[in-house]
């Protein structure tokens, strides 16, 4: 799986500034290629353990991918004090839609497809992730 070195430097650089909480936001591109992020506000009711991205923002890019916009290619989400692989919580909350799944831990980034079945908690693979 492919990712634009901006985009790797705009997640980890956002999960950094907003450490102790999560950070999060979704990806766009193709699911073999992610081109362009964006910062989403976390919702959730606990931000320091749990992420939720802001409804106003998915809704807005579905509206723009049905349009001819970007492809929304998955979502990405910060694990401040954790590591990069995906929780017991990521797992309940993803749906196996084949969706990509960045999680930031420090300086790492990590990739997971959201499948069912997943070596991971049953729910996801990991990805080989190659900085273009």
């Amino acid at each position: 799986m492919a990712i634009s070195s901006s985009v790797q430097r705009l997640i980890v650089a956002e999960a950094q500034r907003v450490a102790p909480l999560e950070a999060c936001g979704l990806l766009f591109g193709e699911l073999d290629r992610v081109e362009v992020a964006n910062v989403a506000k976390n919702v959730a009711e606990d931000p320091r353990c749990r992420f939720e991205i802001d409804p106003a923002a998915f809704f807005a890019a579905l509206r723009a991918e049905r349009a001819g916009g970007p492809r929304i290619a998955g979502w990405w989400h910060s694990h401040p004090s954790g590591d990069a692989r995906p929780s017991a919580t990521d797992a309940a909350m993803a749906a196996p839609d084949g969706r990509l799944w960045l999680i930031v831990a420090g300086e790492a980034v990590a990739a997971w497809r959201a499948v069912a079945g997943g070596s991971v908690h049953g729910r996801f693979d990991a990805l080989a992730l190659r900085v273009v």
